[in-house]
């Protein structure tokens, strides 16, 4: 591998990525018909779009061949920030996700229990920006729901009726701290910002078949030592005056619609444009474009100006 030079760089713009994209049964087109992105193939149903990626198997990688990856080790101060974190990885992964089918009902490891499970914690959020009529989430149990009675739906194959299912809305938000039971229903485009994980145990997939025409792999063990016995009945988040939607240990996510700076100089914001377009540092960004603002950037590139009113737009940041 040719080593770059790249110290003489500097970051005064906003830097984009390629999405990639990846292929799930449950996945579906809508990326290409409601966002207009170009999809690796014009067949194969695909379930996600890995916007922002630092995965060893998935690298985002910029319009001139730099990956996410070589940013975060090379010029950590300058792109995100003095006061970015130690890690060895950019410690998000941002996803588009599109379900035209049901996906398995889930859960991701809490930190107490992903090492011992081999395993990695995931917390997440997820912002919806399109929901067909009668779409659904299942998030948390039912009221009242013990272990044993769930395990005995997931023997007796009732599992769905034990999870708490809310009514999807688009503009609505949802937060899913590890050990959190849940599921996303078909009929949704989600925007998902979460750690920099790839665990996922599934409990329940509807009795079906993976792309290979083989039964998908379940981790029913895993899922009950993970999942939290307590958490019953979430509710969708509530806008702050702010626009502040989730602010947690791992990211802090807002929704904005009003022009305006974003940040100041030293901070590392990345922005994700959910609705309509926008014009920031020079560039105009559409419905379903990530790009993450340099902490090296000046104030005045970082003035965004929305297209029209219905115009709306994540700002994610990484918590000092």
């Amino acid at each position: 591998m040719i080593k770059r030079d790249t110290s003489h760089m500097t970051f005064n713009e906003p830097i984009r990525f390629h999405p990639i994209h990846q292929t799930r049964v449950w996945g579906g087109r809508r990326m290409q018909t409601l966002l207009g992105q170009t999809l690796p193939d014009t067949t194969n149903p695909y379930g996600e779009a890995w916007s922002v990626s630092d995965r060893p198997e998935a690298q985002s990688t910029t319009a001139n061949g730099m990956t996410l990856h070589e940013l975060w080790t090379h010029h950590r101060a300058a792109v995100f920030g003095a006061g970015a974190p130690d890690s060895e990885r950019f410690p998000l992964l941002m996803k588009i996700l599109d379900a035209c089918d049901d996906l398995s009902i889930q859960v991701h490891p809490p930190a107490d229990k992903a090492v011992e499970l081999n395993g990695e914690p995931k917390t997440e959020m997820w912002f919806i920006a399109h929901a067909d009529p009668g779409a659904k989430i299942y998030a948390g149990l039912k009221e009242g729901v013990t272990r044993m009675d769930f395990e005995a739906a997931l023997e007796n194959g009732t599992l769905a009726e034990v999870v708490h299912v809310i009514e999807a809305r688009t503009g609505d938000c949802l937060f899913i701290p590890s050990g959190r039971i849940h599921a996303i229903g078909a009929g949704l485009l989600i925007y998902e910002i979460q750690q920099n994980s790839d665990t996922t145990y599934r409990v329940f997939d509807w009795n079906r078949v993976g792309l290979d025409g083989q039964p998908r792999a379940l981790h029913v063990q895993e899922s009950l030592e993970s999942i939290d016995f307590t958490d019953f009945e979430p509710g969708v988040q509530t806008i702050e005056a702010d626009g502040t939607l989730v602010k947690c240990e791992f990211f802090d996510v807002r929704l904005r619609r009003e022009a305006g700076a974003v940040g100041t100089t030293g901070e590392c914001v990345t922005l994700a444009v959910v609705g309509g377009a926008i014009r920031v540092g020079g560039v105009t960004l559409n419905a379903g474009d990530f790009a993450l603002l340099p902490a090296s950037m000046d104030a005045k590139s970082r003035e965004v100006t929305p297209v029209d009113a219905t115009t709306q737009w994540l700002e994610i940041r990484i918590p000092a």
